[in-house]
């Protein structure tokens, strides 16, 4: 009879066995991946809940004012005239003066971080906008209540009104707190949010774009305009964008300082309302059915206003353009000056 062949050390298993009850890397991988699956899911289930009751709330409001309640003017709880469109008209006015303030500061101090600054100042300044960042909307409500609004009041409305009167955004009662009152804290807010965004879209742009410029003669200064910034330029506009969406969203900082009076008025000096501020001081006070329900009708725009925007912003940050464009863009006209 043959033998059974012996072994060889070629044939043997080279894995130890594993201990007994000890779970195997896959059944790890597996749980680990339910997990986070999980979490994901109820992530959605909490937005989907949030928005579900949001719109269970506003549906009186809806059945009974329709289409009306955004075109509408008037704001007469007691009589059952609610219309949004002075919240609409407040929060846009803010919002866009805001960032026509906030964006090209903060444009230039994201180009001061990645390409124009010295390097010993770079990590303080960018330490300071962090520190900007994390500072409570109160605290800013505070400060805009106690300064700023008095500055505006007796310095800042007089002399624009004196400079640039023509305009009608710059006439009116200079009462301090207002439309102008509450951009100026919310630009503030937002500065350090389109910063830091833009600051890691720019820090994107591959270094051999700027190298190759700089290589090809090009200063500091023209890397920035002609490849930094055409490269980088859809990234920055989804900060942008989340910005807006801060600053639409913004409630307390501008409850303290936008007037609290709900009216569309072609001047910045005027006070006016915007669709959170009006929520925060209304809701804890309001006692009929359709007054609960208007406002939270305004909360359900106000929820799809930041949603879509931050949904847009979020995608054109993820879209940053590769560096084939920006190169060819700079590299070709040189080649051709020197031929």
């Amino acid at each position: 009879m043959n033998e059974p062949a012996a072994l060889t050390p070629s044939s043997r298993s080279t894995h130890a066995p594993r201990p007994l009850g000890e779970p195997s890397h896959a059944l790890v991988d597996r749980s680990l991946v339910a997990l986070g699956g999980g979490a994901a899911c109820i992530l959605v289930v909490v937005l989907a809940v949030v928005a579900a009751v949001v719109l269970d709330l506003a549906l009186p409001s809806v059945r009974a004012l329709g289409f009306g309640f955004v075109t509408g003017r008037q704001w007469d709880p007691v009589h059952g005239d609610l219309g949004a469109l002075p919240f609409l008209y407040g929060t846009v006015v803010t919002s866009l003066v805001a960032l026509t303030l906030a964006v090209p500061v903060a444009l230039g101090v994201a180009l001061f971080l990645t390409d124009l600054g010295p390097l010993p100042l770079r990590r303080p300044v960018a330490a300071l906008v962090e520190l900007l960042a994390a500072v409570p909307g109160v605290v800013y409500g505070l400060w805009a209540a106690i300064v700023l609004a008095p500055l505006l009041r007796t310095t800042v409305e007089p002399a624009l009104e004196a400079h640039l009167g023509f305009l009608p955004m710059f006439r009116g009662p200079k009462v301090g707190v207002g439309l102008l009152c509450a951009s100026l804290v919310l630009a503030v807010m937002i500065l350090p949010t389109i910063a830091s965004l833009s600051r890691e879209v720019l820090r994107a742009v591959p270094i051999e774009l700027r190298e190759g410029g700089l290589a090809l003669g090009a200063t500091r200064w023209d890397v920035v305009r002609r490849i930094v910034l055409p490269h980088a330029k859809q990234g920055i506009f989804g900060a942008i964008l989340l910005g807006f969406g801060r600053a639409v969203g913004e409630t307390m900082a501008v409850a303290m300082v936008v007037g609290s009076r709900a009216d569309i008025t072609g001047s910045l000096f005027s006070p006016g309302y915007t669709m959170s501020s009006v929520m925060a001081n209304e809701l804890p006070e309001a006692t009929s059915t359709l007054h609960v329900a208007a406002l939270a009708e305004i909360g359900l725009l106000l929820f799809a206003i930041t949603f879509a925007f931050n949904v847009a912003a979020r995608l054109l940050v993820s879209r940053v353009r590769g560096p084939e464009a920006a190169l060819v863009r700079v590299v070709t006209p040189r080649l051709e000056e020197h031929t």
